[in-house]
């Protein structure tokens, strides 16, 4: 039986971007069944619940390969003291003593925040990238139970560290290895997966790398974000941060480097021999001031670069339309990128990443993917065909537009009314869980 949406634009987000001008998709369970013209699946399938789209755009959900749910509790945060000049004092003011204050009722919560953003603004796969220092064990199960409830999809890992001492190194790594357990048994296996997180070079010693890759095989790991990161690593080791990762096994078909602005052509192709995914995320590198990483050449030189958001809102459709402009302006040249690069980013290589978690493939309509996809308000202006989406979805469609967003096969908003999450209660436990966390963060 299943559902049948029908009566929509439908873009299949494929390797030819098809459009169906009256298009409708079939769902059976999780996972879509059919694709094609909507009279066509409606004599096809007539014992099918019926959604009409009413001409609405119909998309796969959106993916974000890299991301923070606890930061969202640093909005509106005040910081005492002269603010950071740079992005390890950013770290050391703001980022390293909020993670600390976290409890787990506060990790719970900011995943909440994050998770009610991300189905209004349809992004439906998310990969996240956890810290809370002082509550550790369990934390993983914290963020999965949100999830679970949500109904969306997502990628979990800790950031292990040596910032604050070996016990707090040992208690990563076991987060990471028990969750990593715990989830392959569960029933979640099919909307939550594990991968194992890692802080950055510059705060994990060749010991506890060592240790880390003992447990695993693919990691989540930021890289060379700033320059220090690149010369903690020369003194170190002598190699730049790519390089010395690498040294330890963390590269890989399976591993995601996010960031890597200060990187260099021998680190890029290392990455491109490796198959390992290089996560970009515009926004966040624009506000810490940390530089533009060199987007354009990676991607020529066939290294795989999604698209994340580190935090900030889980729009992506503005984080598609900073990554345009942020690399327009820092070359001086407007030819710089483009629409169809940034798509690819966005929607090929993300789907390509999220398909090292799970069994089918996500962010495409088409027979066989998880029934994960969005309905958007969006009237073009402008006639709308497979050679100028790109141009649309980067000037035209915002994360405002999205009307419903499915995951898994279950809506969960239709008419822009959520319905697993109460946004209500979950902004008012936020604010008092908030609160609290930053009073901690002041002591």
């Amino acid at each position: 039986m299943g559902i049948l949406i029908h009566n929509a634009t439908v873009v299949t987000l494929d390797s030819s971007n098809r459009i169906l001008a009256d298009g409708g998709v079939h769902v059976a369970d999780d996972t879509i069944s059919d694709v094609g013209d909507s009279e066509q699946m409606l004599s096809r399938y007539p014992e099918a619940e019926r959604w009409d789209a009413q001409g609405k755009l119909m998309m796969p959900g959106m993916i974000c390969a890299h991301t923070h749910f606890y930061g969202a509790f640093a909005r509106g945060m005040y910081i005492p003291g002269e603010p950071a000049k740079d992005f390890p004092e950013i770290l050391q003011k703001l980022w390293w003593p909020l993670d600390r204050a976290l409890d787990l009722e506060g990790v719970r919560s900011s995943a909440e925040v994050c998770l009610v953003d991300a189905i209004r603004n349809g992004t439906t796969t998310l990969i996240d990238h956890h810290a809370s220092q002082n509550a550790i064990d369990g934390s993983l199960d914290a963020i999965a139970g949100a999830v679970e409830v949500s109904g969306l999809r997502a990628a979990l890992c800790y950031e292990v560290t040596d910032r604050d001492g070996p016990a707090a190194t040992r208690a990563g790594i076991r987060e990471n290895v028990r969750f990593a357990e715990a989830i392959g048994r569960s029933a979640l296996a099919g909307r939550v997966a594990a991968t194992f997180g890692l802080h950055a070079s510059m705060t994990l010693s060749d010991q506890t790398l060592e240790a880390c890759r003992a447990e695993s095989s693919r990691f989540h790991v930021h890289v060379a974000e700033h320059p220090a990161d690149a010369w903690d690593s020369l003194s170190r080791s002598g190699k730049r941060t790519v390089e010395r990762l690498h040294g330890f096994g963390i590269t890989g078909e399976d591993s995601i480097f996010a960031h890597c602005v200060h990187i260099d052509g021998w680190e890029m192709a290392l990455l491109k021999e490796t198959g390992t995914f290089v996560s970009h995320q515009p926004r966040s590198n624009m506000n810490n001031a940390v530089g533009a990483a060199n987007i354009p050449a990676m991607l020529r030189g066939g290294v795989a670069v999604g698209l994340g958001n580190d935090g900030f809102s889980n729009d992506m459709f503005a984080e598609m339309k900073v990554t345009d402009q942020l690399h327009k302006v820092s070359s001086g040249d407007p030819r710089t990128l483009g629409a169809d690069k940034v798509l690819q980013m966005a929607a090929a290589n993300n789907r390509a990443l999220a398909g090292r978690f799970f069994e089918k493939p996500v962010g495409v309509l088409a027979p066989g993917a998880y029934a994960d996809l969005i309905l958007l308000d969006y009237e073009p202006t402008t006639p709308l065909h497979s050679d100028n989406l790109p141009w649309h979805i980067l000037f035209g469609i915002s994360g405002g537009h999205v009307h419903s967003t499915i995951c898994h096969g279950m809506a969960l908003m239709r008419d822009r009314k959520l319905l697993t999450l109460d946004e209500a209660e979950i902004a008012a436990r936020s604010r008092v869980r908030a609160q609290e966390t930053w009073e901690r963060f002041w002591q």
